[in-house]
């Protein structure tokens, strides 16, 4: 306990956090009015947590050995420890230096995704149950940001104010457009691309490494009886051939790893006709380049990796981009995340009867430290407009804002029965 005591003296200085040990020892940390409450339950546990904190706090908690008391959950934990993170950058990396050169060439091989790795990679997370996405996603099953045009409103308005605000910056003809093809770069269930088909008529091909998603998303194509229109395919965006008018990746460009994005970029300028417009919506580091922390590549995201703008940029210029449009989306994860984490507690019978205790347990853990890192750390999104000829878009942004409320007002309304199952 001695090192996890010297940690946490050095780390909390809001709080209290009250620790107490296998043994009933109790020990307080930081200043305030309302205690925080953690039980250790294993002898183990605070040297555990104490020799690599990024990787042993989640592991500890999804295996029961970290325990929060009532009010109080994982959630306020992962808040305490980042408003105090806050004040003592890289206070929680691991104290010992060689465990931190392990850990940067343990993420640097977990950057190297050829094709054979890189589809075990995805399936790693996206290959869970369907009726597990279904828990806690809204009914499109949009697994990525919402975008909160009203704070107060639900996850189904937010996510498809997301689909138009993405639509509108594809600049798509609202008539004519029939005869467009559209690639939609890690499709998803089909949400985004049946989206586009309903409002434009183009032709739409998804792809993506997800076998599950493949399936679903076609099923929903052919209920929708467009199914010769929009098609989804199980293949590597480097293996798709043709010219395509728009491309949309969304959530995808993540999963590429550290030092492939120019590989993307070009791939996908050789795939964009010379006057068509691409749109990248990916999540962003705030500060330069960094790395994924241990516990999210071996649990979550294997092989994934966050990018600076920094990054994005010089891969654009390197390749042949021109860049058309830059919008900063901030906190919209965070209230996204902090939505599917109350519908996940929600129904952590219903997850623990298709998993087990400890995927529920990590789940909350993955959930909660994200909405923190988007909420008080140095993440947010990135929207990315691409171009080969700046004359293909008009001369303002005032479009972006005409053409997404249009779609809006042209969508039904949004279903809320998943937002009251969750109550």
């Amino acid at each position: 306990m001695w090192l996890l005591d010297r940690l946490l003296r050095a780390v909390v200085r809001e709080g209290p956090l009250v620790v107490v040990d296998h043994d009933g020892t109790q020990r307080s940390y930081g200043a305030g009015d309302q205690p925080l409450t953690i039980r250790l339950t294993a002898p183990r546990t605070a040297w555990r947590i104490a020799s690599d904190p990024a990787l042993g706090a989640g592991e500890a908690y999804m295996d029961g050995e970290l325990l929060v008391d009532p009010p109080h959950d994982i959630r306020d934990l992962v808040l305490l420890f980042m408003r105090n993170a806050r004040r003592r950058s890289g206070a929680m990396s691991p104290p010992n230096p060689l465990r931190r050169l392990a850990d940067r060439i343990a993420w640097r091989l977990d950057q190297f995704n050829p094709r054979t790795r890189i589809g075990r990679k995805v399936r790693h997370h996206y290959d869970l149950t369907r009726q597990f996405y279904e828990l806690f996603l809204d009914e499109d099953r949009q697994y990525t940001m919402a975008y909160w045009a009203d704070r107060d409103g639900t996850l189904e308005q937010a996510q498809r104010d997301k689909k138009a605000l993405i639509a509108a910056k594809l600049h798509l003809p609202a008539k004519g457009a029939e005869g467009l093809r559209v690639l939609d770069i890690g499709c998803g269930w089909g949400g985004l691309g049946l989206f586009l088909n309903r409002h434009y008529g183009c032709e739409v091909l998804g792809v993506s490494l997800a076998p599950d998603q493949v399936r679903f998303a076609n099923e929903r194509a052919a209920a929708a009886g467009v199914a010769d229109k929009v098609r989804f395919e199980l293949i590597d965006y480097r293996d798709v051939r043709g010219r395509f008018d728009r491309i949309t990746s969304v959530g995808m460009i993540e999963h590429v790893g550290a030092g492939n994005f120019g590989e993307y970029f070009a791939k996908t300028f050789d795939l964009l006709a010379d006057d068509g417009v691409m749109l990248t919506h990916t999540i962003g580091r705030t500060s330069g380049p960094g790395r994924t922390d241990a516990w999210t590549r071996k649990h979550v995201f294997p092989g994934g990796y966050i990018p600076a703008l920094s990054e994005l940029v010089e891969a654009c210029e390197r390749t042949g981009w021109q860049a058309a449009d830059l919008e900063v989306l901030r906190f919209h994860y965070a209230l996204t995340l902090h939505e599917w984490y109350r519908r996940t507690t929600a129904h952590r019978a219903e997850i623990v009867a298709l998993y087990d205790e400890r995927l529920f347990r990590m789940w909350q853990f993955y959930l909660a430290g994200a909405e923190q890192t988007f909420r008080l750390g140095g993440m947010v999104n990135f929207h990315l407009q691409t171009v080969k000829r700046q004359a293909v878009l008009p001369m303002t942004r005032d479009y972006i804002a005409s053409e997404a409320a249009r779609l809006i007002a042209a969508e039904p309304a949004p279903d809320w029965h998943l937002a009251m199952a969750a109550e």
